[in-house]
Formats: structure tokens, C-alpha cells, sequence
């Protein structure tokens, strides 16, 4: 890096946030789950708009390419530098410009975790309902550039949904100002939806105006034991009979993702006796007052009909938070307990139990004593499908046939039409992978996007494209 470049990164946000040495770089570099290092030319770490616009500007200058990167909490190595980047880190935009209750909205900086959106929503009786385990890390604008979903997708919809308007900068440094709390804007083309979901591929996003709902007043949580995942899509369907949109989570564990939550998460345990294969965390809630009576009788008519096995209704806030601990903690439990060949798919749900028991015959036909570790938000028909051998040695054999083990699940994916990335995005993980799965025609549509707003490719290279 050239001595009058990186003085003008110094000038621009200060001497002490532009980051050269490779000790403090190299936190920066590295993905949460360890798979993906590259190294930096430099971390900066602007704290405004303006400043980001001027640190992009001088990139541009430069001829230096940029990665975004947020709370780091990714899993396709989408916010990792391959090699002599820029990393332009955003935690310190994290400011909540305003709070509009009556318009049901709230304008919040790209740097703020998703857990203080929440409060700032709760501290004016409102709800913001994008919930996933890395919310105390994980930022808004990381969110919104991978679409992120969550366990509350079937109520509430993807960080898509949740987004009236956004603040971005663009490749050459200019900002473009979108954020207009509005649901009706019909007046050309909705250009915010071409930065969600692009990974800071086309631009940096520096803020966001995002839906606000009202804060539920009752909610009711069961751990539920179904006799398969046939089961499962059978009981989402009575819940949704009698419940609605009330129904705002559905979340399906199989025994060996339960199992490593037990092993490594200090005090787990298991809500059920009989250690069923197969069980559902459910979770109502709303306005209603009689939401807890209608998830029992709801269970009991299930029951009655051998759709559910056996069931436990948690009685306190607490009880309900160590339900929600369980499922929260598979995927902790999986980095604790080693590397895994990790799958993020999504099919109709009335394909859920296809997809499993076909995805699971052929690779347990293709690889003998394979784990699958199975998980997921079936209620919107995203499963984490993850494989692994249980000793280190045949699991190091197993990671190095990753490339047949998602022909399996992939090419499985596609037939049954669904997509091989529901909500962690493609990053460097699935860049190529993708290009199996679809068109010509739609790949060429993406790339003109690309070269329309990023001509230089200079936004957050060899990601997704």
C-alpha cells in the first residue's frame, strides 16, 4: 500500500482506525466458522456515511478493491478479503436514527447489531422480528446483504420483507439516499432490492429503514416429538388451521443435532424421555389471550391422531428460553465439535420429507456410517443439512469428497426445485456451485447488474459472481 494512499485513508478517519499491522489486521481476515483466511491491505474503520463514501472514493482513486464486513458472523466466507482487499469494517455506524411508531418503522445504521434494533423497537412497544442465534454479533446491514431469514421467516418473511428503504454507497464513492419509510412507492424500479441479497457486491449499505410490528402480548412454546418429518408438515398444517399467522415459528431438530447440543452446551437437556428421532420446536404468539390453550388442544387433537408422539408446553418464560436454548445451539455445537460439510437449502415444504428421506438413502448408500445432522425452519421449508464422519481421522477423507457429497444434495435440491442456498448466500463457499443450478439466461442477467453499478469489479470480489 502506497505511503500517500494510506494517508488519505488516515485523513479520512483518523490515524488510529486504518489498520496495517498484521496482528491487528488479521482478526478481520478470517471467517466465523475458520474456513475461509485471506489477507487485507489494510482494515479501516470509518464512522459515518460521509466517511464511508470518502473511504470508498479513495478506493476507487486507487484502483483498490473493497470488502464489506460487519459483525464477521457469515458462514460462506462472503465477508472474508481472498487477497489484498480493502476491508472497510462498519461496526461503528451504529447509530438508531429514528423511531416512527405510528409509521410502524425505524432508520438504523448498517453497524448495529440486530439485537439492539430489537431493543430500540421493544423501548417504544414494538417489534422488530428478525431473530437468529448470532444476534448479538451479527449487523443489520450483514443481514441485509445476505437476505438473512431466522426462525421467525414463516410469520414475518426475510430481511427482504423487513426492509422499506436503504442507504447506500456506490462503487465510485457517491451515496444513494432510498430511505423512505413508505409501503407504496410505485414510481420506477425498487432499486433497494438490488442491494439485499448481493452481498456488498454492487454497494456498501450504510443504513436502513425496517419494519416495525406490534409486540405480541402472549406466546406459547412446545418441544414436540413427531414420528418423522412427514409428521412435522402434517402438524404445521393443524397448527396453521387453528392458529394462523399467530403460528410464528417452526423449527425441526433431528436427534443427531439435539445430540451435540447436549454433548457441548453446558446445561442442555433433553425435554423428552423417549429421545424421539424427530421433534419440533413451535412457538405461537399475538394478540390473543388464549394462545398457550389453543397450542394444547391444538396438540392434543394431534396426538389423538398419532401425528405427534409425545409433547412438553413450556409454563414460564424460562422454560420456554431453554427450549429455544436447544435449538439455538446446534449450530455452536457443530463448530464445537468439528469440521462438517454444511448445506442451507430450501424446498416446498411439501417436499421437506422427501427431500430427507432421498437425500439421506443416497448418502448413507454413497458413504457408509455417515452423521447427518439435520435442522432447520421447516415451516418455511429451509433445512440445515450438514454431514460428517463422528472419528477425525475418516472425517478428514469425508471433507475432501465435499464436491460428491453435494452433487447429492444439490442436484436432489434442484429436481424437487428448490435452492441450494436459503439463507446464508453464496459468498466464495457457492460462487461456483450456483452456476450448475442456474440459467444461462439468469446468470447473464446478474452479471450485467454487476457490471452496471460495479464496472471496475472492484466491490467485494470473487463473491457470488
Amino acid at each position: 500500500m502506497s505511503a500517500d494512499f494510506q494517508d488519505r485513508l488516515r485523513g479520512i478517519v483518523g490515524v488510529s482506525r486504518v489498520l496495517t499491522q498484521a496482528d491487528d489486521v488479521a482478526p478481520f481476515c478470517t471467517d466465523w466458522r475458520g474456513r475461509y483466511t485471506g489477507n487485507a491491505r489494510c482494515v479501516v474503520l470509518p464512522g459515518s456515511t460521509e466517511e464511508v463514501a470518502a473511504v470508498v472514493g479513495a478506493c476507487a482513486d486507487a484502483g483498490a478493491s473493497v470488502v464489506p464486513q460487519g459483525g464477521n458472523t457469515g458462514l460462506c466466507g462472503g465477508a472474508t478479503p481472498i487477497g489484498g482487499e480493502v476491508v472497510i469494517v462498519l461496526t461503528r455506524l451504529n447509530r438508531i436514527r429514528n423511531v416512527d411508531p405510528d409509521n410502524n418503522s425505524i432508520t438504523v445504521e448498517a453497524g448495529c447489531t440486530l439485537h439492539a434494533v430489537q431493543e430500540a423497537a421493544r423501548e417504544v412497544d414494538r417489534l422488530f422480528p428478525l431473530s437468529l442465534a448470532a444476534e448479538g454479533s451479527a449487523t443489520i446491514g450483514g443481514n441485509l446483504s445476505t437476505n438473512a431469514g431466522g426462525v421467525q421467516v414463516l410469520r414475518y418473511g426475510n430481511t427482504r420483507e423487513l426492509c422499506l428503504g436503504l442507504e447506500v454507497v456506490l462503487a465510485d464513492g457517491r451515496v444513494w439516499n432510498g430511505l423512505r419509510g413508505l409501503r407504496k412507492d410505485n414510481t420506477g424500479y425498487d432499486l433497494k432490492q438490488l442491494f439485499i441479497g448481493a452481498e456488498g457486491s454492487l454497494g456498501l449499505i450504510t443504513a436502513a429503514t425496517l419494519k416495525l410490528f406490534p409486540r405480541p402480548r402472549a406466546r406459547a412454546t412446545a418441544w414436540v416429538a413427531v414420528p418423522d418429518p412427514a409428521a412435522a408438515v402434517a402438524l404445521l398444517g393443524r397448527l396453521r388451521d387453528v392458529a394462523g399467522d399467530n403460528v410464528t415459528a417452526f423449527e425441526i431438530v433431528g436427534r443427531p443435532a439435539l445430540e451435540l447440543v447436549l454433548k457441548h452446551i453446558p446445561g442442555a437437556r433433553d425435554p423428552l424421555a423417549d429421545k424421539p428421532e424427530w421433534q419440533v420446536l413451535i412457538e405461537l404468539s399475538g394478540a390473543r389471550a388464549d394462545l398457550a390453550a389453543t397450542l394444547e388442544s391444538a396438540l392434543e387433537a394431534a396426538a389423538e391422531a398419532a401425528v405427534i408422539a409425545d409433547a412438553v408446553v413450556a409454563a414460564s418464560e424460562a422454560q420456554a428460553a431453554a427450549l429455544w436454548a436447544l435449538r439455538e445451539n446446534v449450530s455452536e455445537a457443530q463448530k464445537i465439535e468439528g469440521v462438517s460439510i454444511k448445506h442451507d437449502i430450501a424446498v416446498p415444504v411439501s417436499r421437506i420429507a422427501e427431500f430427507i428421506a432421498r437425500a439421506d438413502a443416497a448418502l448413507r448408500a454413497a458413504f457408509p456410517a455417515v452423521r447427518i445432522v439435520c435442522f432447520g425452519h421447516i415451516g418455511d421449508g429451509n433445512l440445515h443439512y450438514n454431514q460428517s464422519k463422528a472419528d477425525a481421522e475418516s472425517n478428514a477423507e469425508f471433507i475432501a469428497r465435499t464436491g460428491a457429497v453435494n452433487r447429492i444434495v444439490h442436484d436432489l435440491v434442484h429436481e424437487l426445485g428448490g435452492s441450494i442456498s436459503a439463507e446464508h448466500g453464496l459468498g466464495q463457499l457457492k460462487r461456483e456451485e450456483i452456476l450448475r443450478y442456474k440459467s444461462d439466461t439468469e446468470m447473464e442477467l446478474m452479471r450485467a447488474v454487476k457490471q452496471a453499478l460495479d464496472p471496475r469489479g472492484r466491490m467485494n470480489p470473487g463473491k457470488l459472481l
